[in-house]
């Protein structure tokens, strides 16, 4: 499986963004690794926007959730195991059952929360973005991050590293 990095660049205008898009388009990095951020109505069509899953802590919400979920489940399924209802037999598999149930339930309604609240790791180029710059997020393969990074302080001056995320699997 090949895995990315997700690096950030904080870019001055809309102007900028679409030069950072050429650009990575020119690096042969994919469109859809390509996603700009900017303050509510800014941003035109013709610039790919940042997802709900990026723009939202939907993914920490959901983690958080199959945990929590997952052990309120076993508790559930143990006590039930342990008091089971009048005229009923249960076995171990209850316990299982129940786990799994409170995971699933604990991620929908977790993540159902999270997507009201941004993410938190984006907290840091909230006044940037108010301001009205642009964060741009690029997933490039990690034997890429040292080459794209380098691309864009020779070539973009005006363009602000803002770090990276550690690793971003294949799939999504």
């Amino acid at each position: 499986m090949l895995m990315r990095r997700r690096l950030y660049f904080m870019l001055p205008d809309v102007d900028s963004a679409r030069k950072m898009l050429d650009e990575m388009l020119l690096a042969r990095i994919e469109e859809r690794r390509v996603h700009f951020l900017a303050r509510r109505g800014t941003l035109p069509p013709d610039l790919p926007e940042a997802t709900v899953l990026q723009k939202t802590d939907v993914v920490h919400g959901a983690q958080l959730g199959i945990a929590i979920g997952g052990v309120a489940g076993t508790l559930g399924g143990l006590l039930v195991l342990l008091f089971p209802p009048a005229g009923v037999s249960l076995q171990l598999v209850t316990v299982l059952i129940a786990a799994l149930l409170g995971a699933l339930f604990g991620a929908w309604v977790s993540s159902m929360a999270a997507s009201a609240v941004p993410n938190s790791k984006l907290k840091a180029f909230h006044p940037d973005i108010e301001q009205g710059r642009v964060l741009m997020m690029v997933d490039v393969p990690m034997r890429r991050v040292q080459e794209i990074s380098e691309r864009v302080a020779r070539r973009h001056p005006e363009a602000v590293s803002g770090g990276f995320e550690p690793t971003i699997p294949a799939f999504p």
